[in-house]
């Protein structure tokens, strides 16, 4: 029979023991809401790596150092969960489950502690992850419209190439839409961040759309271009019927003036011609074009046909235009030199209606143009007198009066 001393022990031990078990029932709780706070910003913190790697950096490092805290914190539970096994029946006294309970307490304080810096972590990772999935949320649509736009081109192409028309430029387009599409479906967030992966369905899209586009302009680009090679065949034709009058024009000049009125247009007929003769070149290559439907190369084509058309129209209207220059100023020299007077007087006027009147660099600059004007009928001297380099003098006058008159308002401008 047992004494009172043997009842008094047994209670405390069972005391103790059950305070043990406590301690380690709590010391479980602690290490699996410190477990599962450990691997929800695991989670967390990968998600914000795949939408910006950039940004989540820190947050990394910062997670890698916590997450270190927590493996230690897990091991020295682990540790004292192996030391103290308090399910085995050993007798054990009250003192051997005081240390236990210290211990599991201990370890509970540590795991508490890593569990509420992860909490504090969760709360500064939170507004910037919030942020990011509303972002996100708008990258769905943005693939949709991507994948559509892709689609559209697609049929538009498919149709072009149905009607027999070269799609070759609406085909690259679309081969570089469907590049970015795989680079998009390869790498994903994880490869492009989610502000890449925005870009990238972006990008998908206004290729995409360039190719329909571009596919869909095909049969109006047709309709256009055969209406714009017959008006340059047409327009050929007229610039080809000035050859003869520029010829005509040339032995005007070369009967009624000296060498020095028309030496700049030498060659002039031949220049016409030959501009001509290489517009209906391209105008063949534009012609091969348009009956292989092939729209874009006949533009090219075209567009050089009107570049050489222009020089050779520009070249004629240069020499019919001195025809007329010449006889008009031989038939009355002092018209031109009037018109220039009138400048020279009209900056002279303003100059002088100047607050301080005119300023001396500009009375000696109207003053020079006033001698030039002087002398300019001496340019007519001689049986067959310089009209060309009178006439250039004239208008030199004319514009550097033009030049004075510009600095004196820029001046008042800038007083005021």
């Amino acid at each position: 029979m047992r004494g009172s001393g043997d009842q008094r022990r047994r209670g405390r031990a069972e005391q103790a023991a059950a305070l043990a078990v406590e301690a380690r029932e709590s010391a479980a709780t602690a290490f699996y809401d410190m477990d599962q706070a450990q691997k929800y910003l695991l989670g967390r913190v990968t998600v914000f790596a795949d939408l910006d790697a950039e940004a989540a950096a820190p947050a990394q490092r910062e997670f890698a150092a916590l997450s270190e805290r927590a493996d230690a914190a897990a091991v020295a539970y682990i540790s004292v969960l192996d030391a103290n096994d308090l399910d085995d029946d050993r007798d054990r006294g009250p003192a051997e489950f005081d240390t236990a309970r210290r211990a599991f307490t201990a370890v509970t304080g540590r795991l508490r502690e890593v569990d509420a810096d992860l909490g504090r972590f969760a709360e500064r990772l939170a507004p910037r992850m919030s942020r990011l999935e509303a972002a996100l949320d708008r990258l769905p649509p943005r693939l949709s419209a991507a994948r559509e736009a892709v689609a559209a081109a697609d049929a538009a192409v498919a149709a072009a190439r149905a009607a027999g028309m070269d799609a070759s430029e609406p085909e690259a387009e679309l081969a570089r839409a469907r590049e970015a599409l795989s680079v998009l479906g390869s790498q994903g967030l994880g490869g492009l961040g989610l502000a890449g992966a925005m870009d990238q369905a972006e990008e998908v899209r206004r290729l995409a759309v360039v190719a329909r586009e571009t596919a869909e302009e095909l049969p109006r680009l047709g309709e256009k271009t055969r209406n714009s090679l017959a008006s340059v065949r047409t327009r050929a034709e007229m610039v080809a019927g000035r050859a003869e009058p520029v010829r005509r024009a040339m032995t005007l000049l070369l009967r009624n003036y000296s060498q020095a009125c028309w030496q700049d247009l030498r060659g002039a007929p031949e220049a016409v011609e030959s501009g001509v003769e290489r517009a209906r070149e391209r105008l063949a290559e534009a012609s091969a074009h348009v009956a292989r439907n092939e729209w874009k190369p006949a533009q090219r084509a075209l567009t050089a046909a009107r570049t050489e058309l222009n020089a050779a129209d520009r070249r004629a209207g240069q020499v019919t235009g001195r025809v007329a220059e010449l006889d008009a100023v031989a038939a009355d020299p002092g018209r031109p030199a009037e018109s220039a007077r009138f400048a020279v007087r009209d900056a002279q006027r303003l100059a002088v209606a100047q607050p301080a009147g005119a300023a001396p660099h500009h009375a000696r600059a109207l003053d020079g143009l006033v001698e030039r004007l002087e002398r300019a009928p001496g340019r007519l001297s001689g049986t067959h007198p310089d009209y060309w380099a009178y006439l250039q003098e004239l208008e030199a006058i004319k514009t550097a009066a033009g030049d004075v008159v510009a600095r004196i308002r820029a001046e008042r401008a800038g007083q005021a």
